[in-house]
């Protein structure tokens, strides 16, 4: 069909992708374009706009990612619907409501959630349809659909360069529930060193199975192996991408780290929660290649994809995957297969591969926005260019406390550092996570931290 006319503004600071998107978005608020629309193919509507093929597709993706539009295979890509306008007089909704819907929604800045807008919602479709056509399955698989592990061996070759056998592979429910799992196959009262500051949530899990957490320091090369105790039941760490500081464990840390666990017989726990995501350089060599005898691996698809699958990966010794079989066979704890099955179809028809590659593009865009953010505001940031969050110091814990409350005043969630800690708060900073909004509210929130950044820095 033929598209309204669409401006474009080559002199302007904003990329002419994003500035196409929101041209579509307007023509169709305005009922330009109506569901089911075919819009013209990313070769003629780039002709038309003068413009290269990448623009064009590179702003359908986004389209489609947020739910606009939804592409047919050998059809082409259609408009799904048009959001709804102001409210007229004829649409006016109880008075009790409306106070609440003029309040502004936050926009959270929080780490930990998935990039949702890189997801190709058509891909997304075409794997539960997909994931639907086994029959029902009369009894769990205690270790996993076989083709979902099969699906992480390849993964974990492809982008983590781990070789292992689909034996050596369990499903789980996530890194969180693999770490309650792995924490109740080791003795009750024994030690566990985490990291500080930390991932909480499994501090949690680790303390609910009657382990005795004690923390240990981190600095810019990660785990600070030296300040390990002795006397350790395990060792629980985030060594490719550090939560929350965003370090990477050093070469001679992982060594020392694995030949400590060889020689005083703990287990080393390596949540490699989102090892795929890195943008500068190649990752060192995971803790499981060099030592798969003391190392037990965890990766998850909630980072990558969403935590709607509720799925991940547990790659360990024989005797600890022994030992979680064990338990589940006492428990009846089973991995669901449902979102096993959806990873598997994701994976089979190359869709996975692919988004993993857009994610990798759209975080680290979205990264250099948070940087120049946060520099234009006089302060520094923290964190590999992994990921998809950053860390930025602060003075102190009053400091954290004011630039949070400040944010939140104005409608924008941030995370300090203070609740990252299992014991008494030793850093304070914002953690600041870029991968939730939408690309215009994350801008939003951007705006927002930058000016209580600076402020903060102008009242010192």
């Amino acid at each position: 069909m033929e598209l309204p006319p669409l401006a474009l503004d080559r002199n302007a600071d904003r990329p002419l992708a994003v500035q196409l998107a929101d041209a579509l978005r307007a023509v169709t608020a305005g009922g330009g374009l109506r569901a089911g629309d075919r819009l013209p193919s990313t070769r003629e509507l780039a002709a038309t706009l003068g413009v290269s093929r990448t623009v064009t597709a590179a702003a359908y993706d986004q389209l489609l990612a947020e739910g606009w539009a939804v592409g047919r295979r050998g059809a082409g890509t259609f408009v799904v619907g048009a959001p709804a306008g102001p409210p007229g007089p004829a649409r006016q909704t109880a008075p009790s409501r409306q106070g609440r819907e003029r309040e502004p929604r936050p926009i959270s800045l929080w780490p930990g959630a998935p990039c949702l807008e890189a997801l190709d919602r058509a891909a997304w479709r075409r794997a539960w349809r997909a994931a639907a056509d086994p029959p029902p399955d009369a009894a769990a698989e205690p270790v996993g659909v076989p083709a979902f592990r099969a699906a992480v061996v390849e993964h974990l070759l492809r982008h983590r360069g781990l070789a292992v056998d689909p034996a050596q592979v369990l499903a789980t429910a996530g890194s969180t529930a693999a770490v309650a799992e792995l924490a109740r196959t080791l003795p009750p009262g024994s030690r566990v060193a985490v990291e500080e500051p930390g991932y909480q949530r499994a501090v949690a899990a680790l303390r609910t199975a009657g382990l005795v957490v004690t923390p240990v320091p981190v600095d810019a090369a990660g785990l600070v192996v030296e300040a390990l105790p002795a006397g350790l039941a395990g060792v629980y760490c985030t060594p490719a991408h550090q939560f929350p500081l965003g370090a990477r464990l050093s070469a001679a840390r992982r060594m020392a780290l694995v030949e400590r666990a060889r020689a005083e017989r703990f287990l080393v726990i390596e949540d490699d929660y989102d090892g795929e995501l890195r943008y500068d350089v190649a990752p060192l060599p995971l803790l499981a290649a060099l030592g798969p005898d003391v190392v037990a691996h965890l990766g998850t698809a909630s980072k990558l994809l969403t935590p709607t699958l509720g799925v991940g990966w547990l790659v360990a010794p024989p005797a600890v995957r022994s030992a979680v079989l064990d338990l589940r066979g006492h428990t009846g704890t089973r991995p669901a297969p449902a979102g096993q099955r959806v990873f598997v179809a994701l994976a089979a028809h190359g869709d996975l591969a692919r988004h993993l590659r857009r994610l990798r593009r759209e975080l680290s865009q979205r990264r250099a926005a948070v940087a120049a953010a946060v520099r234009t505001a006089g302060h520094v940031l923290e964190g590999d260019a992994a990921g998809a969050h950053i860390v930025v110091p602060l003075p102190d814990a009053a400091a954290e406390r004011a630039v949070i409350d400040a944010a939140a005043a104005r409608a924008v969630t941030l995370d300090g550092l203070a609740r990252h800690h299992a014991g008494e708060p030793g850093r304070a900073g914002i953690v600041l996570g870029y991968a939730e909004p939408p690309r215009p509210a994350l801008e939003r929130g951007l705006a927002v931290a930058g000016d209580v950044l600076a402020l903060l820095n102008a009242n010192r």
